[in-house]
């Protein structure tokens, strides 16, 4: 493994990540084909957060948090720090210290393959972060890493410079070649889910608005009353 530092790698815009975050992951990944999703392991260390920012990414050995320490100088206003280690973790590598130090550079987030601790700290601070597990075991800082390399988390490949969004359903992550794309499909996907809901509110019938009413036959399904299905179970 190379222990680099990239300080200039290109990011997508910031504007454009605030926007992909007001729409929300599950908006987002549906609206790019189910595609991007860090799965279901990475949870909020608190509830109501959602951000969207630019990935700054942190490639740390597991228990050694020294390289989020180097990865802080390199964070803008409207990124969002990214954590991998390069084999499982599960302990403490961030808490209310590191946050308080990304809060001062106007980060908005803080995404981790290991583990946080000081949650009710970071919730009175309002610093968002999502990881994989919620561990009081601290680390040291003894081995060089990367920052701002590409790096794996959840099977999903996070370059530096990529859209990161996150909120009580995950995290994904959107390319920044992809960003263009994925505004205008989740616009879309958002207007389509407006008139659908609107429908609902008038009563009408997911059956009925997605034309799943006429496949059910195909699917084998029968509708028989009460009497009917006792009957044919005996």
């Amino acid at each position: 493994m190379r222990t680099v530092v990239v300080t200039d790698p290109p990011r997508a815009d910031v504007g454009d990540a605030e926007r992909l975050g007001g729409y929300g992951v599950a908006t987002v990944h549906e609206a790019l084909g189910r595609v991007g999703y860090l799965g279901p392991e990475f949870r909020p260390a608190w509830p109501g957060a959602r951000i969207g920012g630019t990935a700054v990414t942190v490639l740390c050995w597991p228990g050694d948090n020294l390289m989020i320490h180097v990865a802080v100088e390199q964070c803008r206003p409207g990124d969002v720090l990214v954590v991998a280690t390069n084999s499982p973790s599960t302990d403490g590598l961030f808490g209310e210290l590191f946050a308080t130090a990304l809060a001062k550079r106007g980060v908005r987030g803080v995404v981790l393959a290991s583990g946080v601790r000081d949650v009710a700290e970071l919730r009175e601070m309002g610093f968002p972060a999502w990881s994989r597990a919620v561990s009081a075991q601290g680390s040291v800082k003894a081995t060089a890493g990367s920052v701002n390399v590409p790096i794996v988390l959840g099977g999903q490949t996070v370059h530096p410079g990529d859209v990161i969004v996150a909120d009580d359903d995950g995290v994904m992550v959107v390319p920044r070649a992809d960003v263009p794309r994925a505004l205008t499909a989740a616009q879309a996907r958002t207007d389509k889910e407006d008139a659908s809901r609107a429908a609902f509110e008038q009563g009408q019938l997911g059956l009925d608005r997605y034309g799943l009413r006429d496949k059910l036959n195909d699917f084998g399904i029968e509708y028989v009353s009460y009497d009917e299905y006792v009957m044919g179970e005996r």
